[in-house]
């Protein structure tokens, strides 16, 4: 009997030591969330995102410009940016530089509080502009958080698709095709659930939807990246690390909106929740 009392209160301890090792890995992950969002490079500092026409491009304060930047942080006219085969220069009156094309990485152009690059979507490109004394920045307060739940740390089954083309939708309603490496094939309470991925890097990218959508958390739904799958083809995917898309902060973001198949018929009560920023 006192055996079995000692065995039980062992596996009682490691229970609870393994409970406490996940809340501090989610509380750990989730300052480093927030000190990402808050960085240089993160998404609370967007101010504006200019869809570029083919040819001259003006820009700068004055709203005489075809993109008009904020006027406290900016000169009334900063220059041009032209358009051309696919290319995109940034004209002064004294220099020409090239600052896009598809296989140079986008330079990053300073100005006062003001950082700005050349992206591309699709066949469209942009300005994507960041303020670094931006409004959103300075008003950001946190993310609310489901608290930490081991329940939502699910293993899943990586179930192979390669070659397999999914069209994604984003927000501003442009439609791409991006291939799907696998389906995570993962048990929620009694039923059966298949999320589609993508791959990013080393790590897998899942955009899901769930019931808790525009009640408890984001409308358009969250994301969550995974390890690759392990040598039994096994995936972890914790819930707990499910986050935010950028267009929850701001309005000049192009986040993809998860497909038919990763709308999830359940409540996932995990992860960043939302009440409006």
């Amino acid at each position: 009997m006192r055996s079995k009392i000692f065995i039980f209160l062992i596996l009682c301890s490691l229970s609870i030591q393994a409970q406490t090792n996940h809340v501090e890995e989610i509380q750990a992950f989730r300052n480093a969330r927030l000190n990402s969002l808050k960085s240089e490079n993160g998404w609370l500092n967007l101010a504006g995102l200019f869809w570029l026409n083919e040819g001259i491009n003006t820009f700068g304060s004055d709203e005489k410009n075809d993109f008009v930047f904020p006027k406290d942080h900016s000169d009334p006219f900063l220059g041009e940016l032209l358009l051309k085969d696919g290319k995109v220069f940034y004209q002064t009156v004294s220099d020409t530089m090239l600052v896009y094309r598809d296989d140079i990485q986008a330079p990053i152009i300073s100005h006062r509080s003001l950082r700005w690059f050349i992206i591309k979507r699709g066949d469209k490109y942009a300005v994507r502009l960041r303020d670094l004394e931006g409004e959103y920045l300075k008003a950001f307060q946190g993310i609310d958080c489901y608290p930490t739940n081991s329940a939502y740390r699910i293993w899943a089954d990586f179930v192979p698709t390669k070659g397999k083309m999914v069209t994604i939708i984003d927000v501003t309603g442009r439609a791409y095709q991006q291939e799907s490496p696998g389906l995570l094939r993962l048990k929620i309470g009694k039923k059966t659930y298949d999320l589609e991925t993508s791959q990013e890097g080393n790590n897998l990218f899942v955009v899901f939807g769930d019931l808790t959508n525009k009640k408890q958390t984001y409308g358009a739904g969250r994301f969550i990246d995974t390890a690759l799958p392990n040598a039994q083809g096994k995936v972890l995917i914790d819930f707990n690390k499910a986050y935010n898309p950028p267009c929850a902060f701001t309005p000049f973001a192009t986040c993809p909106l998860p497909t038919a198949a990763n709308k999830l018929a359940v409540e996932i009560k995990a992860g960043e929740q939302f009440h409006g920023h």
